[in-house]
């Protein structure tokens, strides 16, 4: 059978059947590029009718599950889509790319491919949109789409400055703009029929400590949780040893830490994910978290990542996430460390770490808590020497002894 191959704008028939639409990025992966592949149910004006018309990792089977998200891996994302039975209205469906936090362009890629298989699994046709040169964060990939009572398949790429927002809005989506400063109290308005997407951080603190995720029947998505820090290179050391690895000390390497986590399921297991040890855990079997992104080169700049399966949330009592400083002088301030964790449609909540005694190498950082199926969300930032002594803080139980890396 052969394969149909388009370029940005042309476009051609598929049967009226249940297709599968694989798009792959080359090179899979670019560092500081976590690209998210979505799609958009769209009505004959080219707009959502609502939240289910969203169709993407954290929300992968939404309406009547005609259009699901089926797979994800490193630069590789798979839809199902059912056509004769999407949605009456539904006119139009359309596949997209979004660098997260717009932290580079497609410029950054070789190319980006789109393929359509039928219900044997052969390819229909294939779409492939050279990147180089590209400046934009978003991109529309293709579209499948009716015209005259037969769906066809238009290669697109479309692209948008300012990444997600500007491509939700263009699509009907109502996206919520950053909390202005505070102004003086207004009577409130009615509340709306439906939440916007916020896309502005919330940062816990001493003075809001917590906070509670409602319970979701699909459970919370892919829950991402980031941690980042300042390596820059310091002056010259004032003393050798732990000192001397923060500032220089003839090597100069600057700091780095880790993430890891402890993690209680409700039948009892417990264990730990972290890069101590090689243990990193799966996202998509038990346990159902995994570390990615552990670097000692310096070269990627988005720090350190663990992925929690949200969809699997019934299956955890409690995770307690924590940094410690594997390289260089147990200091704080210096190194301006951040965890962000980041669950599907809702604000990304933001812990700052430059507190703590500047002889305690491990932090207690977030404690994520399943309430009766919330996501309840308790800041610590406590220190302590080391995992055993937060072990015992936190009532763990779990052995520990020394190990490589």
């Amino acid at each position: 059978m052969s394969v149909t191959q388009l370029v940005a704008g042309a476009n051609c028939p598929v049967p009226r059947e249940k297709l599968h639409v694989e798009v792959l990025l080359s090179p899979v992966q670019v560092n500081g590029a976590e690209v998210d592949i979505s799609a958009f149910v769209l009505t004959a004006t080219g707009k959502v009718r609502g939240d289910d018309d969203m169709v993407f990792y954290g929300q992968p089977r939404p309406g009547n599950g005609s259009v699901a998200f089926v797979g994800n891996s490193a630069g590789r994302a798979e839809f199902a889509v059912d056509l004769p039975n999407v949605l009456a209205g539904t006119e139009k469906i359309a596949f997209t790319a979004t660098i997260h936090e717009n932290r580079t362009n497609f410029g950054a890629f070789t190319s980006l491919q789109v393929t359509v298989k039928n219900v044997a699994g052969q390819a229909v046709l294939q779409a492939t949109l050279p990147a180089k040169g590209m400046v934009e964060s978003a991109l529309i990939l293709g579209e499948l789409y009716l015209r005259q009572g037969q769906w066809k398949f238009r290669a697109v790429g479309q692209g948008f400055a300012g990444g997600l927002k500007p491509l939700a809005e263009h699509f009907g989506v109502e996206i919520s703009d950053p909390t202005p400063a505070a102004a003086p109290p207004v009577p409130p308005p009615p509340a709306p029929a439906k939440k916007p997407i916020s896309l502005s951080k919330v940062t816990l603190d001493k003075a809001k400590p917590r906070v509670s995720l409602e319970k979701k029947t699909e459970g919370f998505g892919e829950i991402r949780i980031n941690l980042n820090w300042n390596r820059g290179q310091a002056p010259a050391a004032k003393s050798g040893g732990l000192l001397g690895g923060l500032f220089g000390g003839g090597s100069n390497k600057g700091m780095d830490l880790d993430v890891g986590c402890l993690y209680e399921q409700r039948d009892g297991t417990i264990s730990a994910i972290q890069a101590l040890g090689n243990r990193f855990g799966s996202f998509r079997s038990d346990p159902y978290i995994e570390l990615k992104g552990d670097d000692r080169t310096g070269a990627i700049s988005e720090g350190e990542w663990l992925h929690i399966n949200g969809q699997q949330w019934q299956t955890f009592k409690r995770i307690l996430v924590y940094a410690f400083i594997y390289e260089g002088a147990p200091n704080w301030a210096q190194t301006d460390g951040v965890v962000t964790i980041y669950v599907p449609n809702e604000p990304p909540l933001e812990i700052r770490l430059t507190e703590g005694s500047n002889s305690l190498g491990m932090c207690a950082v977030v404690l994520l808590e399943n309430v009766n199926g919330e996501l309840q969300v308790n800041r610590e930032v406590r220190y302590f020497r080391g995992h055993q002594e937060m072990d015992q803080a936190y009532h763990w139980g779990l052995n520990w002894r020394a190990g490589s890396k």
